[in-house]
């Protein structure tokens, strides 16, 4: 298996500190260090080659808007 490492936010509660906003500040932390985004990313396994093939499918469709917007800015 491959090496986790462990990924943990605390957040204290201050007085007088209602839920909602302890809540929110644990999200935006957690939202802000990229743990959800990284642990979604791990959940399966996924081959170099198709990672490869990820990235340039995103390379290619960045190419597309910028030349979309670029002949929106021409008129044609």
């Amino acid at each position: 298996m491959y090496n986790q490492r462990l990924m943990t936010q605390v957040t204290k509660k201050d007085d007088q500190e209602h839920l909602e906003n302890l809540l929110r500040r644990f999200n935006r932390k957690v939202q802000q260090s990229g743990a959800l985004t990284t642990a979604r990313r791990r959940m399966y396994h996924e081959k170099p080659q198709s990672r490869t093939q990820r990235r340039q499918a995103a390379l290619a469709r960045q190419e597309r808007k910028k030349a979309k917007i670029r002949k929106m800015y021409l008129g044609r």
